[in-house]
């Protein structure tokens, strides 16, 4: 089984999934919702940027992290 993404302009959304349901093969026809990100996610990552720019001595690079893992 193969999924495709595909994007069309938004005002030929109906004609297209109309179409898509009319042929045999086709099992699912849906619309994929963007990735969207709550605003409170959104606020904890700023946060956590605004932490990390004000005391950047707290934070590990990524090789420290992985030296830490590897022990």
């Amino acid at each position: 089984m193969k999924n495709f993404k595909i994007t069309i302009p938004d005002n030929k959304e109906h004609i297209f999934l109309e179409m898509m349901k009319k042929i045999s093969f086709v099992e699912k026809v849906e619309a994929a919702n963007e990735l969207t990100i709550s605003e409170e996610h959104q606020r904890i990552v700023h946060h956590r940027i605004q932490r990390m720019e004000e005391n950047p001595e707290s934070c590990l690079s990524w090789e420290d992290i992985e030296r830490k893992i590897k022990l």
